[in-house]
């Protein structure tokens, strides 16, 4: 009861994942990020080492038809699982079980992949698919918000008494660094895409203080100060 985009930036060259479901805890499972190598996303009956070893082929050179083909190889419980693979240079592929549950599907466009389960209908992966495209002159970062608040507001997620609510939401990011260059997630909570949201607007507000205060911590001023600044700067407005 998920739905996801995977993708690889073509500006940046940087891989991430947007994630969404009622399930809690969701972003434990997003590891399937490896700059300079590529993305992945085992998703609805849950294998993470899946991730583990798509990385692992990725890294090594194989394609990502070649990946999926060893994933279905290594795991009886294949027809479980919803897949995506996207390699360094935006190839993609993915897998929607038939034993997954509820409506489950997916689209394959260039350098991404939009997918999900226990869904409202396929209608809600092409708004996932639409919302990564319509928002092409954002950062990735927000391009992968803009496609998991798409896929809400297209009917996310239905159970056997109607619509389910986000619970728990991740977007992460990772690119030329051995570390995420964003890690955000919301592990439990009534309006989880929201509070994501939420969260990632007021950490754009301290991500170059972050940064800057590691390169140059003897310039750097205290982290009360800084928040000071944010707060004459918002009642300036």
């Amino acid at each position: 009861m998920t739905f996801t985009i995977v993708a690889r930036c073509p500006r940046s060259g940087q891989v991430g994942i947007g994630i969404a479901t009622y399930s809690i805890c969701v972003g434990l499972y997003c590891n399937g990020l490896r700059g300079n190598v590529g993305a992945t996303m085992t998703q609805a009956f849950v294998n993470q080492g899946n991730n583990t070893l798509a990385l692992r082929l990725l890294a090594e050179g194989f394609t990502p038809a070649h990946v999926l083909a060893e994933l279905a190889a290594n795991d009886p419980d294949f027809a479980y699982r919803q897949i995506a693979v996207v390699d360094r240079e935006g190839r993609a592929v993915a897998h929607s079980g038939p034993k997954t549950r509820g409506y489950a599907g997916h689209a394959v466009g260039e350098g991404y992949v939009a997918m999900g389960n226990v869904l409202a209908g396929h209608h809600v992966v092409e708004a996932i698919a639409k919302g990564y495209e319509a928002a092409a002159d954002e950062s990735f970062e927000r391009r992968l918000l803009r496609a998991i608040e798409a896929g809400r507001d297209a009917g996310g997620q239905v159970g056997n008494d109607g619509h389910l609510t986000e619970r728990s939401a991740a977007v992460l990011v990772h690119g030329a660094y051995d570390h995420a260059e964003l890690d955000l997630r919301v592990d439990l909570h009534d309006h989880a895409v929201d509070e994501l949201r939420r969260a990632f607007e007021e950490y754009e507000l301290y991500r170059g203080y972050y940064r800057d205060r590691g390169k140059n911590p003897r310039g750097a001023i205290p982290q009360d100060a800084f928040v000071a600044q944010l707060a004459d700067k918002g009642a300036a407005r």
